[in-house]
């Protein structure tokens, strides 16, 4: 069996509230695993303990208690981030260097020189479709090619975990749709995708997995097909069927020539699911 990209256990981490008495619990017992090549979303409302956790996977912010690993490696450990990306909500780059300037740049940072360096940056402005652009400086970027030179440095060392903090924040539904493809095609090369997002009908659409955080806590977590349909209801879908077959479904399906074309549950919404997970009392 393959070793999960990320590998979360019993991760609990507790934030001291300076000049009070009390603490603050961002996230208590969070135990989740992202296979190799997956999308997995974590969801949650604000304040959920999303943005913790990824920085926990990340080693920016140390756990209470409990482990993350990345790949088999803790988290903690300098070389767990070699195989990682990251694309922050907020990123900030300096906005008087070019395009490929800025991916040289980053590129330089994790070791790259010379014709390999000039290769990936060539390959990745091609990738994100900002290859007319590349000799502007970033400040005469939109927010949509921002995020996309963000994703295009995220993935400058061949990452084989990619993390996402909000990746289409404040881009217009143009850009959020390019972003979403370039997601999907991560995801054919084999890269492990880990995302968080506020727009659910999008994660619904490229995610394989996702986890609800409410309150710090776990509260719904699996496959998004599993998740989404509606427990103890199951939808026919006949082809040619007469009023009378409609009458009598469960004896004459079996003695006419009605052919069942899919059984399965119906679905609700992700944004339904995600109300319902989160609604206040129902982490407790």
């Amino acid at each position: 069996m393959s070793e999960p990209a990320v590998a979360v256990h019993s991760l609990t981490k507790v934030f001291p509230i300076p000049f009070r008495r009390t603490k603050l619990v961002a996230v208590r017992g969070l135990n989740l695993e992202v296979a190799p090549g997956q999308v997995y979303g974590l969801l949650g409302p604000n304040g959920s303990g999303k943005s913790t956790t990824l920085k926990i996977i990340l080693g920016l912010v140390t756990a209470t208690t409990g482990t993350a690993k990345i790949f088999g490696r803790d988290s903690r450990e300098v070389r767990s981030r070699e195989a990682v990306g990251f694309l922050p909500e907020n990123p900030y780059f300096y906005k008087y260097l070019t395009g490929e300037e800025t991916l040289r740049f980053f590129g330089k940072l994790c070791g790259l020189h010379g014709r390999r360096l000039q290769a990936r940056c060539d390959e990745l402005l091609a990738l994100v479709s900002l290859e007319e652009a590349r000799d502007r400086r970033l400040g005469g970027y939109s927010k949509g090619m921002l995020q996309r030179i963000g994703l295009a440095q995220a993935l400058i060392q061949e990452p084989r975990l990619v993390v996402l903090d909000e990746p289409t924040a404040g881009v217009d539904p143009a850009g959020s749709r390019e972003i979403r493809d370039l997601i999907l095609d991560l995801k054919r090369r084999g890269i492990t995708v880990l995302l968080s997002s506020h727009l659910l009908a999008q994660v619904q659409e490229i995610c394989d997995r996702v986890g609800i955080l409410a309150h710090g806590v776990l509260v719904r977590e699996g496959q998004v097909e599993e998740l989404l349909a509606i427990e103890n209801q199951t939808e026919l879908i006949l082809e040619n069927a007469t009023p009378e077959i409609l009458v009598q479904i469960t004896d004459l399906l079996a003695k006419s020539n009605t052919r069942l074309v899919e059984q399965r549950q119906p679905q609700t919404t992700l944004e339904g699911l995600f109300l319902e997970a989160t609604k206040p009392g129902r982490a407790e």
